[in-house]
């Protein structure tokens, strides 16, 4: 079983294929639009560890030549989170929302170097 971690969004993932991850919104690398559609893909190449049953490969930091393959199956916003800023006696306070944009990728296939 292959497994790697990819670094997107300020974040890292672990993931095989199969997998079905809520990343933050992406573009595919191809495309010229600013928002991929379903069905597209996308490569990851910010691959810091894989992984399977012979071999372990750590990068330093990432490993040259490794992508991981996903296909976008939606984007979106996610649940509304309450931001809620208040001062003690002070008469102050403030009230925001926020929706984040999330792409959910299925990963297809792990390529090492």
């Amino acid at each position: 079983m292959e497994i790697a971690v990819i670094k997107t969004g300020g974040k890292q993932y672990l993931v095989k294929p199969g997998d079905i991850i809520r990343i933050e919104k992406v573009k595919p690398s191809f495309a010229k639009a600013s928002e991929g559609e379903k069905g597209d893909k996308v490569e990851f190449k910010e691959v810091l560890l894989f992984s399977n049953e012979k071999i372990i490969e750590i990068g330093k930091p990432l490993i040259k030549g490794a992508k991981v393959i996903g296909k976008i199956l939606k984007q979106g916003r996610g649940d509304k989170v309450i931001i809620f800023k208040y001062k003690a006696k002070k008469r102050y306070q403030k009230k925001a929302g926020h929706r984040q944009f999330f792409t959910e990728v299925e990963i297809s296939e792990i390529i090492a170097a």
